[in-house]
Formats: C-alpha cells, structure tokens, sequence
C-alpha cells in the first residue's frame, strides 16, 4: 500500500487543499464555448462539490468565454473562507471558439481585471499564467515579459500567488526568479507522462503540481489493464485513475472535471480508494504499453 496520504490536503500558496479538488472547464457549453446545457444542474454541481469538502476550484474566464467564473459566483458567492478559486490567464476565445494567444501586456491586465469582476472578488487566490506559444504541448520561448506583468499585478495586490500552465523546466525556472511560483498545471495522467521527473522535483520544492486532463481530456483514457484493475477493486476506470494520480506524488493536486452530479460524486470518492501495491505496479506499464 501507498505511504501517501491520497485523501490529505498539499499547500498551494499560503492555504492548505484537498488533494481531490474540481475543474469547472466542463460546465461551458460544448467545446467549452457557450452556456451550460443545463444552468440549473450546473450550479447544483459546483454547490455539491463544496458540500463534499472541496475546497479548491480550478477556472478561467476563457471558459465559455465568462461563463463558468459567473456560474462560480452565482452558485457559490459570498465564498467559503477556505476555498481557494485558480483561474488562468493567456489566452481568449474567438468568435468561432478558437484558441488564440493573449499575451500581451493589456491582454493580460484585462484578464486578471474580468475574472475579479466575474467571480466578484477584490483578490484572486492564484493566477496561473498559461503559456500559449505552442496551446497542444510545452514549447520553449521566453516567458519573462508575460510574468513580469503578472508579477506587477501581485505587487498591486490584486494577485496572491502566481503559477505557470503548459510550460517547460526551462520556463519553469525563469519563472522562478522573477516570483514565485506556487504551482506548476501541465498534462499529465496515467498515459502521458512526460512530467514523471518534473513532479518528483518539484515535491521537493513544495511546489504542487496539477495535472490537466487527469482522466485524458477530450480523449479519455482506455485500457485493458486498466478497465481489469477497476474491476478488481470494484471502482470504474476513471476512479482508479484518479486514485493513481493521488499515489503518485503527495504534491498532486487533482482538478477532475464534470457536469454530472453522479460523476462528481464518483470522482470525489476516489480519494478513498487505495490501489495495492500490485494494482500499482500493473498501472505503472500502462504508459509504455501499446494499449487501445
């Protein structure tokens, strides 16, 4: 059994979280663009989520675009005083709900101005600066100009805590003098593990890490092996793949998202489940297995 306690809370910033936290990405409409299918289920998610002990959300105000950080506020405002809302910034949608880069210094003060006036805040707990050069994987590039006017945003006060999203270890250090940097949210899951070392470094730097598309994004994660574990441990696939990602590494924070009041119950469930050491093992090859 994992020493790791999957169901224990990791510091990200100066607030202490459940390791098992929500994605609200998937309360926009379809491709993450538009309104919610259901406005009514949708607020009823975010509410049964807090109910169930979480108690950090990831968002941005490129969800929709506006539209789950007003669903946010309308479910959940005045706030818990431990909940801890990240949102990002770098991004903005098209009119024909493209992905395009928003890098620049307006852009970005933009940004952080809209997501405190959609969450009706006067700070925002933590910024993630997504970093667009390449929006499908990490690139190398400079990141200093962006993060220098995040950085200014914090020294304003309007800012807490600063992370970085869909960035490299080169990035990552660059960021890291210039502020620092709370939290690292790159791809990651039980297939695609580039970031295996990148985690372990930054365990060791109290640097929490968040992995997007735990469960495989708008692909998700299929395999015998892994559908054979579930099965054993009378959990679904997505659950023992959540619950892989909470052994990994203590300093996973996981941000599972959905719209589904039955899958985010199942999702959060998985904090109690403990895959033995065996189970482990066999999920290990599943990223070196050529599985279907």
């Amino acid at each position: 059994m994992s020493s790791i306690d999957q169901s224990g809370s990791f510091s990200l910033g100066d607030s202490k979280v459940k390791r098992l936290g929500y994605g609200a990405m998937q309360l926009a409409g379809p491709g993450v663009f538009g309104p919610p299918k259901d406005h009514d289920t949708a607020l009823a998610v975010l509410r049964e989520a807090i109910a169930l002990g979480v108690n950090h959300i990831d968002t941005s105000d490129f969800y929709g675009p506006h539209v789950t950080n007003q669903l946010i506020r309308e479910a959940l405002h005045p706030y818990r005083d431990d909940l801890v809302i990240v949102t990002k910034i770098g991004a903005r949608r098209g009119g024909d709900a493209s992905w395009l880069p928003a890098f620049s210094a307006d852009e970005l003060k933009q940004a952080v101005h809209d997501n405190l006036r959609n969450l009706q805040l006067d700070v925002l707990d933590v910024v993630n600066l997504r970093v667009m050069i390449n929006p499908h994987h990490p690139t190398e590039g400079s990141i200093e100009a962006p993060l220098t006017v995040l950085a200014e945003l914090k020294r304003q006060g309007l800012v807490r805590h600063i992370g970085l999203s869909n960035v490299t270890r080169d990035q990552i250090a660059e960021g890291r003098r210039i502020t620092e940097i709370v939290c690292v949210q790159n791809l990651y899951n039980l297939a695609q593990r580039t970031d295996d070392a990148l985690v372990d470094d930054l365990e060791r730097d109290g640097i929490a890490y968040v992995p997007f598309f735990p469960l495989g994004g708008f692909t998700p994660l299929q395999s015998s092996a892994l559908s054979d574990v579930a099965a054993r441990l009378n959990a679904t696939p997505m659950q023992v793949a959540l619950a892989w990602l909470l052994q990994r590494a203590p300093n996973i924070l996981l941000i599972p998202g959905t719209s589904s009041l039955a899958h985010l119950r199942q999702n959060i469930a998985a904090a109690e489940l403990k895959p033995p050491e065996d189970a482990i093992a066999e999920l290990d090859r599943i990223a070196g297995a050529d599985h279907a």
